[in-house]
């Protein structure tokens, strides 16, 4: 018992260490960019008001940490949201363009307009129909997620392995059945690419909905912050909203390498 013991502590110390390893590697990147950063602000002597270094950024967001754990809260509240729904309509619109070649011929261009249109032109429209409410910068944040889905899912679908068609031709299968056995499952790692895509973006998106609707959250922050000259406070809720991204994404990552090892 002792020996393994022993053994056991030794591999997971291994494990723990190579952890450790990867993680200071794969962030060695950021400190030597925030170093550099820090660097050349206080080189060239910038004011605050011009261009704040890493140090008074860290500052404002020790200063006051609950005001901007409220905000991000705000913020990814908001981005949920409207990832699940620019999912489930990006996936549902794919299936209906997968079904029919009329269907598809209507949406495909549709979907290409509305992501071709900058989402900073479309919000004053949608403003004016919905109003300044919460289920407008809903709506925002997924237009913008809804794109990356369709795309995604609809490709999944339409890459069934090669052959395995005419298989289900011959054994008379029903195009639901075709559907559920075969272009569904060929679709998964597809449509989980499209939300690894899309979870980052809907952080952006929520924050250009806070900032243009003036609604509570980091992009009403960063708005204030710049319109004041409080440059630190602006670039602390940007760096607050970069760590909303990044942790969606592993998020987004984690549960997607978790499904595909399953299948």
């Amino acid at each position: 018992m002792g020996i393994k013991n022993v053994l056991s502590a030794a591999t997971l110390s291994s494990v723990s260490f190579r952890a450790l390893r990867n993680a200071l590697l794969q962030s060695a990147g950021v400190v030597m960019l925030v170093v550099l950063w820090q660097i050349w602000v206080s080189a060239n002597a910038f004011n605050t008001i011009v261009l704040p270094g890493p140090s008074s950024v860290f500052r404002q967001l020790a200063s006051d940490p609950s005001f901007f754990l409220l905000n991000a809260t705000y913020t990814m509240g908001l981005s949920l949201a409207g990832l699940v729904v620019g999912a489930l309509c990006g996936s549902l619109i794919a299936v209906a363009a997968w079904s029919s070649r009329l269907l598809s011929g209507i949406l495909a261009p549709l979907s290409l307009i509305f992501s071709s249109v900058p989402i900073v032109a479309i919000i004053p429209i949608l403003l004016r129909l919905f109003g300044y409410q919460l289920h407008t910068a809903v709506i925002v944040v997924a237009l913008i997620t809804f794109f990356s889905m369709y795309v995604f899912t609809l490709a999944g679908l339409r890459a069934v392995p090669a052959g395995s068609v005419d298989v289900f031709r011959v054994l008379g299968a029903s195009r639901w059945n075709f559907f559920r056995h075969l272009a569904m499952p060929a679709a998964v790692p597809h449509w989980l690419t499209g939300l690894r895509i899309a979870a980052p973006q809907a952080v952006l998106a929520a924050m250009i909905a806070e900032f243009l609707m003036a609604m509570e959250g980091l992009g009403k922050v960063l708005d204030v912050s710049s319109s004041d000259l409080q440059m630190d406070k602006a670039l602390a809720a940007s760096l607050v909203a970069t760590a909303l991204s990044v942790g969606l994404y592993f998020v987004a990552d984690r549960w997607a390498a978790t499904i595909i090892a399953r299948r």
